[in-house]
């Protein structure tokens, strides 16, 4: 069976199961597949959490990954939303592309952005999932994680992505300590050359960090030199105010 295939067999099983649970012959009848490739296909889908198998039943239902995958679309689908006019307003107000993203481990996946007005820009980092002490936006998630969270990212072998990336511990935990106390977090060319970056983190209702705001540019102009505190405090407001929102949204 090909790789295409087991995909495309993976994706009719967990459609059969949308509507409840159900056993094995009727995941074959819906997904149109011989009886033992089903029973295959549930036995893997099992394994990665996607299918359960109902306790003392031989019926199947969607398991706890493929609701956690949902539950986190959903969020990020919210964020996006809310943050959407106000980095619209950010990007019009620095001059600059402004970004949204979350954290995913031990990386920052960048979810939304909003270009400038600028003829000169940069690349559309949409999609991108990053290391979090090479950019902006991770730095400002990872500064906020609990003391333990941050010696045990510091720990792992951290990769040196430009010749500007900060590896060294050391220097990282201090940089964070200042990025607590700033309430925000600036780079230049630490993950792609000639790039600049201010950031600030997103807490929700519990205070956990959901997601970071950042704006970046080119380095020849972005910073203005003497602007960083005030382009930090801008974006670090900005920041508060979809925390705000998110505050007072309904859950």
């Amino acid at each position: 069976m090909s790789r295409v295939q087991s995909i495309e067999r993976a994706f009719a099983v967990l459609g059969a199961l949308t509507d409840g649970p159900i056993g094995v012959t009727e995941v074959a009848d819906r997904a149109d597949l011989p009886k033992s490739t089903a029973a295959r296909m549930l036995t893997s889908l099992a394994r990665e959490g996607a299918v359960e198998q109902l306790p003392g039943e031989t019926r199947y239902r969607l398991g706890p990954r493929i609701e956690s995958l949902a539950t986190g679309l959903a969020a990020a689908r919210g964020l996006v939303a809310i943050a959407g006019p106000h980095l619209a307003e950010l990007a019009a107000s620095i001059g600059e592309v402004a970004g949204l993203s979350v954290p995913e481990g031990d990386l920052i996946h960048y979810i939304d952005q909003v270009d400038s007005d600028h003829p000169v820009g940069v690349r559309d980092w949409t999609g991108a999932r990053l290391a979090m002490h090479a950019v902006s936006s991770g730095l400002a998630v990872l500064a906020l994680r609990p003391p333990a969270e941050i010696e045990r990212y510091l720990a792992a072998p951290l990769e040196r992505f430009a010749d500007r990336t900060m590896t060294d511990p050391t220097a990282l935990r201090e940089r964070l300590r200042r990025i607590q106390l700033d309430g925000y977090a600036w780079t230049a060319g630490e993950y792609t050359e000639d790039v600049s970056s201010v950031a600030s983190a997103i807490a929700d209702a519990t205070g956990e960090v959901v997601a970071a705001i950042h704006v970046h540019g080119p380095s020849y102009r972005f910073p203005i030199l003497g602007r960083e505190a005030d382009l930090g405090l801008e974006v670090a407001t900005v920041a508060n105010r979809i925390a705000r929102t998110l505050r007072q949204s309904p859950t």
